[in-house]
């Protein structure tokens, strides 16, 4: 007969052998630290927040700011063209 030390021993033993081998591989990171699903966006070499800025022009912009657009005509350019009527009356636009 065994002893009672040595049947423990096997069953730890069993036990971590089972949960070696019943673990999966996963893809996902073993770090908890943040990653990117997809590349940040970015205004030529710059990186920009989305939800708080804009690229226009090659500059990155706030999203509250506006610019002038021929002379008398002011528009956000994070959201807008530049405003067709500052063309004058002989153009039209669909």
């Amino acid at each position: 007969m065994m002893p009672r030390c040595c049947i423990l021993v096997l069953v730890w033993a069993i036990t971590v052998f089972l949960s070696q081998c019943s673990k999966g591989t996963t893809d996902a990171p073993v770090d908890s630290g943040p990653w990117l699903c997809q590349p940040a966006p970015r205004c030529g070499n710059k990186i920009y927040n989305p939800s708080e800025q804009c690229c226009y022009d090659d500059a990155i912009l706030s999203l509250e700011q506006t610019r002038r657009c021929g002379s008398n005509c002011t528009f956000w350019p994070c959201f807008e063209l530049c405003c067709p009527e500052s063309f004058g009356p002989s153009r039209s636009f669909l």
